[in-house]
Parts: structure tokens; C-alpha cells; sequence
């Protein structure tokens, strides 16, 4: 899966440069030129929707043993930077996220059953949210064949959706131990412990009604911000649109994204659908490229340092690790 992924990664670096010289690179970076500083700016605002989406998430927790805003946004800083970089199909980040949450003393439990019902209440408001983006834009006066393509993925999303919450609702962990225990035997029996307990922490904090209805807004709130994003990088490079047209832009790219969730980043399909969709709002071909190259920069600038950050804190447990199984054996002998 790993070879499949890093191939598809490849085409799709491929193919965004493909789109990059199509648009034509020289007025592609005369427009970014003219943005300047504003990548910078641009990018460093995405930290407001990571907040949004931070306290909603913690809103989860139990609160008497609920973390800060600073440790959950630096856990949700690590997860976005492996899932967005690395080729992982979009889950290893919830894995690293609840082994760091684990490391530093939150209880399995709570670590699992948040980072569950926080993924699956984001993709719920990520759903919310594409498909207003989508009907504004058939509104608007797409073709026909593009909107029958999007209402299409719209309908095909809609039963993944639901199946998320019905399998959650029976039982996940208990299912997935049916399958890993043939697979992975006593390793997954040490990772996941006592799945029934996993399963009734889920289960509990979907009765937490409150808590889960304010976690799912804030959820969609942090997918309407990321639109300010698109603003933001269309005012610095001089070509500035409505509002309402930045959502759609933002909620048509997160559809093209997430059906391309097994090609890390979405490499190629981000940058085709920044200039496909574009072009029916009106950009020209070298700011609609230079937009997606912004959104590029952005992660570059964010998510590096935070795999970097990830992966110096592994080195510190490994080397505390091995430092404590030499003490070990000093002692015995």
C-alpha cells in the first residue's frame, strides 16, 4: 500500500507540475512574485481554522482531565502534518495523534475515543459544507456535465457517511479486532487492550449530545474559515473575488481532495481542481495555478516543521527507551 501510495504521489507531483507549465510559469511566478509576503500571511492564517477545529475537540474530553488549547493544537499541528505529507491515505496522523496524547499521560480511552468521534464529526461537517459550496456553485451556472459529476460524488459520499456512524454505533474496535486478531494476533491485542471499553468511550460521547453538536459546528466552522484562506491569497495576488465564491472554490477543492484521499496531498488532483473550478469563477489560468501553489506553500511552511517536530520527539522516547533497557541490565548484572 505504501509503494502504491508514494507512486501515486509521484504522478501527481507529475502532473501539478504539468499544470504549473501549462498555465504558463513565467506569469505563474510574475502573480506569486506580486503576492510576496502575503504567501506568508496567507499561510499562517490556516492556524485559526486548526483552532476552531481544536476546540471542538477538546470540548470532547471529560473535563477534569481535559489537556489546553496549546498541547491539543500541537497534536492536531502533528497529525495534519503526517496525514497532509506523508503517504498514509489521510489515518497514519490519527495514529501518531493518539500515541502522542497516550505518551504524555492521557488516558487510552479518552485519546481514542475523541480522536474517533472528532474525525468522524469533521468529515460530517466537511460534507455539510461541500455540498453547500456545491449547490452555490450549480446556482452560479456550471454546466450540466460537471454538475451531474458533483451531485454524483455528493450521493456516492452520503452512505459512507452513514456508515462511519452505524459501524461506530455497533461496535469499531470490536469489529476491527475480529479482522486484526487473524491479522496481527497478540500486537493488536496489546495496541487496542480492552476494545469494549474503547467502543462504550465512543458510544459515550455521542450521548454527550451537547458536547458532540458544538464539537460537529465547530468542526464545519473550521471548513467555512479555511474560505478566508482563499481570499486572503486572491487579494495578495491582486485578483480578489466575493466571499461567497472563495467557499465554493474551498468547498469544491476539499470534495476533489478528499475523493483523492489515497494520493499523498492530493498531489496533481488539488492543483487540476483549483484551475478547472477557476476558470468557471472567472480566474484566469496562471492565478487559478498560482492559487494552488499558495496552498502548496502553505504546507510546506506548516507541516515540515511539524513532521520534523514529530519525529524528534520519536528519536527522545527511543533514545529514553534504550537508555532505560541499558540501566536494566546494568542492574541485573
Amino acid at each position: 500500500m505504501l509503494r502504491i501510495a508514494s507512486f501515486l504521489g509521484l504522478l501527481g507531483l507529475a502532473a501539478a507540475t504539468g499544470v504549473i507549465i501549462w498555465s504558463g510559469y513565467e506569469q505563474v511566478m510574475a502573480a506569486l512574485a506580486q503576492a510576496g509576503l502575503g504567501i506568508v500571511w496567507t499561510s499562517l492564517y490556516h492556524l485559526i481554522p486548526m483552532l476552531l477545529c481544536v476546540i471542538g475537540w477538546r470540548a470532547l474530553m471529560p473535563g477534569n482531565k481535559r489537556p489546553g488549547i496549546p498541547f491539543m493544537l500541537y497534536i492536531l499541528w502533528l497529525r495534519a502534518s503526517v496525514n497532509n505529507l506523508m503517504p498514509v491515505a489521510r489515518i497514519g496522523g490519527e495514529i501518531v495523534a493518539v500515541r502522542v496524547m497516550m505518551k504524555h499521560g492521557m488516558r487510552k480511552n479518552t485519546a481514542v475515543a475523541s480522536t474517533v468521534v472528532e474525525t468522524t464529526l469533521s468529515v460530517i461537517g466537511q460534507f455539510l459544507f461541500v455540498i453547500i459550496g456545491v449547490g452555490m456553485f450549480i446556482f452560479q451556472g456550471a454546466t450540466e456535465k460537471v454538475e451531474m459529476k458533483l451531485l454524483l460524488g455528493i450521493v456516492m459520499s452520503a452512505p459512507l457517511i452513514g456508515g462511519m456512524l452505524l459501524i461506530q454505533r455497533i461496535g469499531i474496535f470490536s469489529i476491527l479486532t475480529k479482522l486484526f486478531n487473524l491479522l496481527f494476533r497478540d500486537k493488536w491485542k496489546s495496541f487496542a487492550g480492552n476494545t469494549k471499553r474503547l467502543d462504550h468511550a465512543i458510544r459515550l460521547m455521542y450521548r454527550r449530545q451537547n458536547k458532540a453538536l458544538f464539537c460537529g459546528a465547530m468542526q464545519f466552522l473550521s471548513w467555512v474559515a479555511c474560505s478566508v484562506e482563499i481570499w486572503l491569497a486572491l487579494f495578495f495576488l491582486g485578483r480578489p473575488l466575493p466571499f461567497a465564491e472563495c467557499l465554493m472554490i474551498e468547498a469544491l477543492i476539499q470534495a476533489a481532495s478528499s475523493a483523492a484521499f489515497v494520493v499523498p496531498g492530493a498531489l496533481g488532483v488539488q492543483e487540476a481542481g483549483f484551475l478547472l473550478f477557476g476558470h468557471f469563477l472567472g480566474l484566469t489560468p496562471e492565478i487559478a495555478a498560482a492559487l494552488a501553489v499558495i496552498r502548496r506553500c502553505r504546507d510546506l511552511m506548516l507541516y515540515i516543521p511539524g513532521l520534523m517536530a514529530w519525529q524528534i520527539q520519536e528519536g527522545r522516547w527511543l533514545v529514553q527507551k534504550n537508555g532505560a533497557k541499558n540501566n536494566m541490565r546494568e542492574f541485573v548484572v
